[in-house]
């Protein structure tokens, strides 16, 4: 990968480097300690989810409001994500992670201790908060950490797999503490997470120095927060009322409008929140996208085989926990292939365009689920297939938006990732979830919607639907990483970012 002039520049300078041969002897600790923090943040957007249901009963909210449990997450972290990378730039890498972990911690003990809607809403948004901190801290740590570029790539392969399978991990985890013992623990074992992770990173990583002259982008860091902010409700909105609402429209237009200002904005600002040097190389830009049809396309299979195997085949929490296991280990085993073989003997060019290729075919394969599919040969195998596409697509896009970032810049880079992660995840939710309802309720149109047997086909119909488009998704994302990627096998720069020494 190309490096720049640029990537010298910045407003907070890390400390004086080691050697570059030099690597922490703790690195893989310390690798421990981020995947961690990792596991809590990626497992809570799915982990209240199988909650939801006794978390309503006991607190006594509606149906209309039951989506800000969710979304509340979503709309803190997405629209605070870019800030929170550039805190960690300016304020230290270390004290950031740590404020993330304790702030993550005590929003969760909030959330399991609500006894209103109103302070779980409360405590869910505070998680979304420090996740917006802690998030970009621990991949940028990753990131100065692992100088050595094999190493690099297993790590990355490690965190890879942890962040696509956090998702399936938390429907498990979720399904086994709501059912043996409170949904209120969906929220405290994230204590357990957070003290594992802190006590770790206090013994193991070490601050680096900054420039106490530098500020904050403030008018970049309003500006984000609310383009992003804007979106993030948009798509969230459209799943409870109609694509043609003025206010689902309104606040989509309203977001990209800001985005749009603060791009120039980021050109003028002496202290840019996202410098755009960092979006300009090519094989950063393709695993920008990739990361977001990414996780439109795993959001939606979480999302819609949650439902089929609970409500058409009738699977208990802690069953649909277990039958994701497939996909948790293929996309283990595709993501340390990936990062460890495919991506430094062939490059990104062929081996994520195979990912989504990979990801279409099992899409495709979903799409032939009914209500005599059998575990063994129609879920646990399109379930392997769908693990293997994403595992080549997460750990390369991951490894290859923040390689080649100077150090100064890596938080901020770092933000984008996970930007790209929420955006995705909260885009692929409601678009899809719309075009669900819809090709549900063109199919009752000269139906008997009282006949049970109507119903449950109506939810396949809901359900096929929603692959098709994640096949197109995941299409559309062939073609563009085929085009966008460059050839070869990237080139590393192990003096683009410090190590964390201590």
């Amino acid at each position: 990968m190309s490096q720049t002039s640029d990537n010298t520049l910045g407003t907070a300078r890390a400390s004086a480097l080691p050697p570059v041969n030099s690597s922490h002897r703790h690195r893989w600790w310390i690798l421990t300690v981020i995947c961690a923090a990792q596991l809590m943040v990626v497992l809570d957007a799915t982990i209240v989810n199988i909650a939801l249901p006794s978390a309503q009963q006991d607190l006594g909210f509606s149906d209309g409001n039951r989506q800000w449990v969710v979304t509340a997450y979503a709309l803190a972290f997405g629209s605070l994500l870019l800030l929170g990378g550039r805190i960690a730039d300016l304020f230290g890498r270390k004290a950031t992670f740590l404020a993330g972990l304790v702030g993550f911690g005590g929003a969760s003990a909030l959330g399991g201790a609500a006894t209103s809607f109103e302070m779980l809403v409360v405590a869910r948004a505070g998680q979304g908060l420090f996740g917006a901190l802690l998030a970009p801290a621990a991949l940028s740590l990753l990131t100065t950490t692992f100088t050595d570029a094999k190493e690099r790539a297993k790590a990355f392969g490690v965190f890879g797999a942890i962040a696509g399978a956090g998702g399936a991990v938390g429907l498990l985890l979720g399904g086994l503490l709501t059912e043996y013992m409170d949904w209120r623990w969906t929220l405290y074992v994230n204590l357990a997470f957070a003290a594992v992770a802190f006590v770790g990173g206090v013994i193991l990583l070490q601050r680096t120095t900054r420039d106490k002259s530098a500020t904050i982008d403030i008018p970049g860091a309003v500006l984000v927060s609310a383009g992003l902010f804007a979106l993030v409700y948009g798509f969230s909105n459209a799943e409870t009322h109609d694509w043609s609402s003025a206010a689902t429209w309104g606040f989509l237009t309203g977001g990209v409008v800001l985005l749009g200002v603060f791009a120039w904005w980021q050109t003028r600002s002496t202290h840019p929140l996202l410098p755009l040097r960092v979006l300009l190389d090519r094989n950063r830009g393709a695993s920008f996208l990739t990361i977001l049809i990414t996780a439109i396309g795993i959001y939606g299979v979480f999302l819609f085989l949650t439902y089929y195997l609970q409500q058409s085949l009738g699977y208990t929490p802690i069953k649909t926990g277990l039958a994701f296991l497939p996909l948790v280990i293929g996309l283990g085993a595709a993501a340390s292939l990936a990062s460890t073989v495919l991506i430094p003997r062939i490059g990104p060019k062929a081996t994520v365009p195979l990912g989504m290729g990979t990801s279409v075919a099992a899409m495709v394969w979903l799409t032939t689920l009914d209500l005599h599919s059998s575990y063994p040969t129609d879920i646990m195998l399109p379930l392997l297939v769908a693990g293997l596409g994403l595992g080549l697509l997460i750990a390369p896009g991951l490894a290859l938006a923040t390689a080649g970032v100077g150090a100064e810049d890596s938080g901020a880079a770092s933000a984008a990732v996970n930007t790209m992660q929420q955006v995705g995840g909260s885009l692929g939710t409601a678009l899809l979830n719309t075009l669900a309802t819809s090709a549900a309720t063109d199919y009752l149109d000269g139906h008997d919607p009282k006949d049970p047997a109507v119903l449950a086909q109506s939810s396949l119909e809901a359900y096929s639907t929603a692959y098709w488009w994640s096949a197109a998704f995941f299409t559309a994302g062939l073609i563009v990483t085929a085009v966008l990627y460059r050839r070869g096998v990237p080139a590393t720069d192990t003096d683009a970012a410090p190590v964390v020494h201590m």
